[in-house]
């Protein structure tokens, strides 16, 4: 199935009759049938399935779709570690967890591994509509400094806005979209200092809250960091262009930066 979002990249939305395409994931039916139901009656279009096995199964099929909602617990491959599978597929949709277990711990690893949501069940119906409309949004390309047909290249690497990848060297870099996001907004700044929360904005969606107390984002950036540095270090373990300021947030090294055009590469 080539899960791809066509509504909100074109700017549509439920308020201009096109609706929001979600792929859920929920191994009880009669919850699955249940909140599919109440979805559409919000003007969702949904496609469910009952575990990952089935939405990986389909994955040759052509589905349109805007976000992926997924239960923790599904049976086979959990919820989890579905996760890195979809995006070693190339599916950079926004993920978000629906569960009835919302412990912390649950919640910090779900961000940690690329969602950009954890809500829990007994939030009810209309909590999740809002939630899944500014998920969905997240699929429009972020794009600081350079037009949407653009892209940005320093020196090895290229960053190709068009289809949300990073290249080093001439090699795809693996970066999920928000890990493409922060780098993007690191680059297109260069040299001048990103804050944790101006990072995790990118990350998840501005003013989203998570960990503990008021400065909890924080530990997951440092996280989301440490993971790109690594995905670089393995292609080049000279590699150096991420900067760290204490107590404050990260920077691209500071040298010029060249916008083009993405036919050009």
């Amino acid at each position: 199935m080539q899960i791809r979002s066509i509504a909100l990249a074109n700017g549509a939305d439920v308020a201009a009759g096109i609706p929001i395409r979600v792929v859920f994931v929920e191994d009880d039916a009669d919850y699955r049938e249940a909140l599919a139901g109440e979805l559409s009656d919000h003007g969702f279009a949904v496609h469910c399935f009952g575990d990952g096995q089935s939405l990986l199964a389909a994955l040759e099929a052509p589905l349109e779709a805007d976000v992926v909602l997924l239960d923790w617990n599904l049976p086979q491959t959990s919820g989890i570690d579905l996760v890195p599978e979809l995006r070693q597929r190339g599916i950079d949709l926004p993920i978000v967890f629906l569960t009835g277990h919302a412990a912390t711990l649950r919640e910090s690893q779900a961000l940690n591994r690329g969602a950009i949501d954890f809500i829990d069940k007994l939030r009810g119906t209309d909590v999740l509509v809002r939630r899944l409309r500014r998920a969905a949004k997240m699929t429009k390309p972020i794009t600081p400094k350079v037009q949407d047909d653009q892209g940005l290249i320093d020196g090895k690497l290229i960053l190709k806005a068009s289809v949300n990848r990073a290249y080093w060297n001439g090699a795809d870099v693996g970066l999920t979209l928000g890990e493409y996001k922060i780098v993007y907004l690191l680059v297109a700044n260069r040299g001048q200092q990103q804050s944790y929360r101006a990072i995790y904005d990118r990350l998840r969606y501005e003013g989203f809250i998570a960990g503990a107390g008021e400065d909890g984002y924080r530990v997951n950036v440092r996280s989301t960091i440490k993971r790109i540095r690594k995905k670089f270090l393995s292609l080049d373990p000279a590699f150096k262009e991420i900067e760290t300021y204490s107590a404050f947030g990260y920077a691209w090294h500071a040298e010029g930066v060249v916008a083009y055009p993405a036919h050009s590469i």
